[in-house]
């Protein structure tokens, strides 16, 4: 009886405890973005040649799949406690790296790190979150945005005080922070109820097919948003930095008060859409969200920076709800189909971000981010064609 109570009840506490690991894996994978513009100038680089980094970031994604069947017969909680420690060194070397081969190799170890840290985490917190799911995934999706806020200040001020290659000092934080969550976390089980394992191969397959079609509106509606999210994610502080000519401090800040905007988004969207309907909350993102970019673009001075604290609530907050329709659909091997929609995620984040760099070297960023507002409204429709229930 108590266990039918706690699966059903929102446990506050270890949902805080499952989002507090997200931001400090998260504080050091977003690392990148704010060193970027030093990276580029330290190697010479064009902005598509830097924007391969990310594609090869996110390359491990495409084994999600895997890491989701290994996940449901496996303690996959120890995923969650172990890859700050891996993500926190990796990150921390970037500095020390003398090519741009090292930077490769050292990002796609933390996408590997990354991979397997993302996959179990939303099932963890489903578990958690008994009847509010959505509320559950905003707390989570907070944790990562309010990273993507922390990072660009602590990597900027890390630069400023030990300089580029001094920035290794920060790897005993992520070593801690393993360590309090193995003390904290190694109790809570994910993969409890699992079905044995033939059972599971056989059923693997339909439900892929079944759920076939609602991966394609998602994936319409992640790429048609995706050079918007990733261009802006990726290049707004080379935007301000190069084009602009801004200070490295003003445009890590700007960066650093575009992902708090998208952190207070991600934390009121999952639980508003457990009360107007995850399909309407989505219409809502998907119609403001381009005209936010529009107006971001078309305007200058602190009106222009109003408009980015806009845009930042809207751009993140369909996180929370995708991950809730997911979990929401996704009633056998949870941890498996989060994978999928991960992979999906990420991989479309992936060539976004390049396919923004080599346009960003043709028509200038401002131009590109332009082009990202008009391609935005694409997913309209796919949000038109999800069920309700």
């Amino acid at each position: 009886m108590k266990d039918k109570q706690s699966s059903t009840r929102f446990q506050s506490g270890n949902v805080i405890l499952v989002a507090a690991s997200h931001m400090l894996h998260d504080v050091y994978s977003s690392f990148l973005a704010p060193l970027r513009p030093l990276l580029i100038e330290k190697f010479g680089l064009s902005l598509a040649l830097a924007s391969v980094w990310d594609l090869i970031m996110r390359l491990p994604w495409l084994l999600n799949p895997l890491i989701g069947i290994i996940a449901e017969r496996t303690a996959p909680r120890y995923f969650i406690i172990v890859t700050p420690a891996i993500t926190a060194i990796v990150m921390s070397l970037l500095g020390l790296a003398p090519s741009f081969t090292i930077i490769c190799i050292l990002l796609f170890t933390m996408g590997i790190s990354s991979a397997l840290f993302h996959v179990p985490a939303p099932t963890m917190v489903k578990r958690l979150s008994g009847k509010s799911t959505g509320r559950g995934m905003s707390y989570y999706m907070f944790g990562g945005e309010l990273a993507r806020t922390a990072g660009p200040l602590i990597i900027t001020a890390s630069v400023s005080y030990w300089g580029l290659e001094g920035i290794w000092r920060l790897i005993p934080f992520g070593l801690i922070a393993s360590f309090i969550l193995y003390i904290k976390l190694r109790n809570i089980k994910i993969s409890d109820g699992i079905k044995n394992q033939q059972t599971e191969r056989k059923a693997i397959l339909p439900i892929l097919k079944k759920y076939l079609p609602f991966f394609c509106v998602l994936i319409g509606i992640t790429l048609f948003r995706a050079i918007m999210k990733s261009g802006l994610t990726a290049f707004l502080p080379t935007y301000y930095y190069t084009d602009k000519g801004e200070s490295l401090w003003f445009a890590n800040s700007a960066l650093a008060a575009f992902q708090l905007a998208g952190a207070v988004g991600t934390i009121l969207a999952g639980g508003i859409s457990d009360r107007i309907g995850r399909k309407s909350t989505l219409l809502i993102i998907s119609i403001m969200s381009p005209i936010m970019m529009f107006l971001f673009i078309n305007t200058a001075g602190w009106i222009s920076f109003l408009f980015l604290i806009l845009l930042g609530f809207f751009v993140f907050a369909p996180g929370p709800v995708l991950i809730a329709l997911v979990q929401d659909r996704s009633k056998e091997f949870p941890v498996f189909m989060n994978s999928i929609y991960m992979t999906v995620s990420f991989i479309t984040s992936a060539a976004a971000v390049f396919f923004a760099g080599l346009l960003g070297d043709w028509l200038g960023l401002e131009k590109t981010y332009l082009v990202a507002s008009i391609l935005a409204l694409g997913a309209i429709p796919f949000v038109l064609f999800l069920k309700k229930n």
